[in-house]
């Protein structure tokens, strides 16, 4: 009925006319990973032990963490962050990208997700004093050179593949309101320590996956029940109060192990993990390379015209010159245009008759004769030129003599 009514379903898609087309469900529950895809990540299939994978995501949460206290980001901008990280890295591989990078990015993206952005210059110089502090080593000051800039460029660039790679959902449900509301609703809002702790939990369960495998609503859930075991405060049990949320017992007690097996972890220095990645990484491409039919081939082979040697997929008996036609160039239409038009053209002027010859030659053009009045000079034939400056003296010469015999 819900088909037929052009109504969206679940699985199938929509009905139109009697056909029946692919529909697009966006829901956080899509954000959510199957059970079977949390144990087969991207980068245990490329050869990263699970538990250099789990230091990887904690590490690098942690440092998305100091850096959003740095820039002054809210928690909400830091959490996101985070979540983010994770959900690109059950999507590729630690293998094939850079950790670091990737963190930067997803901070990055972040900020500007939740309205608080700031500049990529602003975030490499965080993740640089954060990378130094932690060496024990001497902090300097991230130079403006070509390093920086590929830096920034490589920032830029993990930010657009994030957001391919999520395809463009980005949107993060955070439990921080659902934990107040749930307080509420158990009348324990007042106890300013359950809450604080319920909350703390919270942020520390950010570095493992279970925003990933479970909804805000159980985090939340699994955060008071966590923190009200610590305390020792009772909670109804008559029926559960997780009940009354639509909350299972078993999914509770699993992410409060993973919350509390983040402290019992040995820490490993990040400089040993990116040893780790590049080991198998470089195992990865010597597998790589020993599959190819051909074998591993040196920088300096070059492939020969052999067919023995796999160069050509398939022998051929004839030569493609016989097999193939000539293709002449459009270079060579032109240039057969222009000899015929040269032909034509000296065809039609023998035919032409001797005044026609003379029409069709253009005349040089005629040089226009200056009528300036300032100068009679060029105007005036250089024959009477002598002449008319003779007469000209005279008649200066008269004008004097009369000027001197008025003033006598």
């Amino acid at each position: 009925m819900a088909a037929a009514a052009g109504l969206i379903l679940p699985g199938d898609g929509i009905m139109i006319a009697g056909k029946l087309y692919s529909g697009v469900a966006l829901t956080l529950e899509n954000c959510l990973l199957p059970p079977e895809s949390v144990h087969c990540s991207p980068s245990r299939a490329h050869g990263l032990s699970a538990r250099t994978e789990e230091q990887l995501r904690i590490r690098m949460c942690e440092m998305i963490q100091n850096a959003g206290v740095l820039l002054r980001l809210p928690q909400v901008a830091m959490a996101t962050a985070q979540i983010l990280f994770h959900r690109f890295f059950y999507c590729k591989s630690f293998v094939r990208h850079c950790a670091e990078t990737v963190a930067m990015a997803c901070l990055q993206l972040a900020s500007k997700i939740e309205e608080e952005p700031r500049r990529v210059r602003d975030v490499l110089n965080v993740f640089h004093h954060l990378k130094h502090t932690a060496g024990n080593r001497l902090v300097s000051p991230l130079l403006l050179d070509e390093v920086y800039v590929s830096r920034k460029s490589h920032v830029i660039k993990a930010e657009r593949r994030v957001l391919k790679e999520l395809g463009f959902c980005v949107h993060v449900k955070h439990p921080h309101k659902v934990i107040v509301m749930y307080l509420q609703v158990l009348e324990c809002e007042k106890n300013t320590r359950l809450l604080q702790i319920a909350w703390n939990y919270m942020n520390d369960s950010l570095r493992t996956d279970v925003f990933l495998r479970f909804s805000a609503e159980t985090v939340a859930c699994a955060c008071i029940f966590l923190s009200a075991r610590v305390l020792q405060i009772p909670l109804p049990d008559q029926p559960p109060w997780f009940s009354l949320f639509g909350m299972s017992e078993q999914d509770l007690i699993e992410i409060s192990c993973c919350i509390l097996r983040l402290y019992t972890l040995r820490c490993e220095s990040l400089t040993a993990l990116q040893q780790q990645v590049e080991e198998s990484r470089l195992k990865l491409d010597a597998q790589y390379h020993t599959s190819k039919p051909g074998g591993p081939a040196s920088a300096t082979d070059t492939p020969t015209r052999d067919p023995a040697a796999g160069f050509s997929p398939a022998s051929k008996a004839a030569s493609p010159a016989e097999n193939q036609k000539n293709h002449e160039s459009p270079l060579s239409h032109l240039a057969l245009k222009n000899v015929c038009r040269k032909i034509t053209s000296r065809e039609g002027r023998k035919r032409l008759s001797r005044s026609d010859e003379r029409r069709s030659i253009p005349s040089p053009p005629r040089r226009r004769r200056s009528r300036s009045v300032t100068s009679p000079s060029r105007s005036v034939s250089p024959g009477r030129s002598k002449s008319y400056r003779h007469r000209q003296r005279e008649r200066e010469r008269e004008q004097r003599k009369g000027r001197s015999s008025h003033r006598r």
